[in-house]
């Protein structure tokens, strides 16, 4: 491939340059303006033209990415998502031959499993709805769950409505989670009059799902443009937060195209965005999303999930407790704002949260809530408040590793129970061998229960396992110390002091400057 020598003017060269350190600073319009400089200074440069077309998709910059896009073409060096542009392109601009050439294209790739549901949509659009290429017999596992999912909408968007809900009953049944199908749906059955089957399959007190409930007098026009972004909405929603979020992006920004009113292609695209390095550009996509729309309920949670994911832990606490205020807030957001003041280590009003989570919640709490408010109260120093909320979450989950750890763990430190507690580190151990945290915890435990032949490849491994970790290897060092292997000791107490907090680091100096007896208060 070209060099970026090939951007040899001036001018290119150092847009190019500007580009680059803007998009490592996270500034993606500014870095796009700047790609779009340098490509038209080097308008045939493929190593411009990669980098316009990724920061033009990133900023919402079409018209450059497409521009970019032909450069790669021309050098037969595009990349296979391309296709998803310009089937994009070609349905908004109702070019039924070039949406069937850019289909083509993604079959010959790695999307190949969007084809099928892409061209069922053009099919439909065009009035000769054609199911048959939906099948469920494709070798591909993605290929099957999206051809069953359009066949479906197509089924119902057609007016085999009974076969629709059929169809979908089916796929509920596996994945009865699916909200975004459960929409789609629902907005089909809607347009087709259909509306209490529509408000069934939007049943229950997701804030998302009851503003659907409630949004389902807007008509939706199933069509191409409809059926194909939400087909890219599909697939970015699983892969929005992963590796492979430049795709999401890509795909959001083309469903945005085809549906301007798009607002949970909105969501999963600032997700996206955020993930990419790019708060500042997903706060604003946000900002964009409707406050009349279904999808503005899920907005404030995104948005203090991004706050919270990129440093800003103060502005994300604040619009945490301010959510939690409201009159209609949920336990979920009760929640968030305990997890919120559990990472700030404020767990006295974390506990209040979580407690606070419970209380909304109708159903009886689950283990895991109940795990979160044990595990801040324990960690606030009530522990006589926190056990019976750990044993309690023990009972309903006691194939759960991490709420066997915890409550073993907590009881072998303070000497409450051991045998017990050893029991329950024994089994979570069992069932994740590879976990070094569980393995430091059972290791610990023997230590605790005077039995260091056992004790010591437990910690070891752990060690070996996660060197960086300051407990692990804190452990490490007290149990070499108590069986009389000294300077191994210290090593380890060297070794967990490299990470070590102030706290931390004052306690593990007095241990290697004394020793392990002499350094207890």
């Amino acid at each position: 491939m070209p060099t970026a020598a090939h951007a040899n003017t001036p001018e290119a060269l150092g847009a190019y340059v500007r580009a680059r350190a803007l998009d490592a600073a996270g500034q993606v319009n500014l870095a796009a303006a700047n790609y779009a400089a340098a490509l038209a200074a080097a308008p045939g440069d493929p190593v411009v033209a990669v980098r316009a077309y990724r920061e033009g998709i990133a900023a919402g910059d079409l018209a450059l990415a497409t521009r970019a896009a032909a450069v790669l073409e021309q050098a037969g060096v595009a990349p296979p998502d391309t296709a998803v542009l310009a089937l994009a392109r070609a349905v908004h601009g109702r070019d039924w031959t070039a949406a069937q050439a850019a289909a083509a294209r993604l079959e010959r790739g790695p999307l190949a499993f969007l084809a099928p549901a892409a061209l069922g949509w053009i099919a439909f659009e065009r009035g000769a709805p054609d199911l048959s290429a939906l099948t469920a017999d494709s070798s591909n596992l993605l290929a099957r769950r999206f051809n069953a999912e359009n066949r479906a909408l197509l089924q119902i968007a057609g007016g085999q409505v009974d076969a629709g809900l059929a169809s979908l009953r089916l796929l509920l049944g596996i994945d009865a989670g699916n909200a975004g199908l459960r929409i789609s749906a629902a907005q089909l059955l809607a347009a087709r009059g259909r509306k209490e089957e529509a408000r069934a399959l939007l049943a229950g007190d997701d804030p998302v799902l009851a503003a659907e409930r409630r949004a389902l007098g807007r008509r939706v026009k199933p069509g191409a443009a409809w059926g194909v972004a939400r087909l890219f909405d599909r697939l970015a929603a699983d892969i929005a937060d992963g590796d492979a979020r430049t795709l999401a992006i890509l795909l959001t920004r083309s469903a945005l195209l085809l549906d301007p009113r798009d607002d949970g292609a909105r969501l999963i695209l600032a997700q996206a965005l955020a993930a990419d390095g790019s708060p500042g550009t997903a706060l604003a996509t946000l900002a964009q999303v409707s406050a009349s729309s279904p999808r503005a309920a899920a907005a404030p949670a995104v948005r203090i999930a991004i706050l919270a994911a990129n440093g800003d832990g103060s502005a994300a606490l604040t619009a945490a407790a301010r959510l939690n205020d409201d009159d209609d807030a949920s336990g979920a957001d009760a929640r968030r704002l305990g997890d919120l003041l559990a990472g700030a280590g404020r767990y006295d009003e974390a506990a209040a949260a979580y407690a606070t989570a419970i209380a909304r919640t109708e159903a009886p709490a689950e283990w895991s809530l109940l795990l979160q408010r044990g595990g801040a109260l324990e960690r606030a120093g009530r522990w006589e408040e926190a056990r019976p909320l750990l044993e309690q979450a023990a009972a309903l989950a006691p194939d759960e590793p991490v709420v066997l750890n915890y409550l073993g763990y907590a009881q072998v430190e303070r000497g409450e129970n051991v045998a017990a507690a050893r029991a329950l580190l024994e089994r979570a151990a069992r069932l994740r061998p590879d976990d070094a945290a569980i393995t430091d915890s059972l290791g610990w435990a023997y230590v605790m229960s005077g039995d260091l032949a056992k004790a010591l490849p437990l910690l070891e491994r752990a060690a070996r396992a996660e060197p960086a970790d300051v407990a692990i290897q804190e452990h490490l060092g007290d149990a070499l110390w108590r069986s009389g292997r000294r300077y191994e000791a210290r090593y380890a107490w060297r070794a967990a002091s490299v990470y070590a907090d102030a706290g931390e680091a004052e306690r593990l100096s007095l241990k290697l400057a004394r020793g392990l007896e002499r350094a207890q208060p």
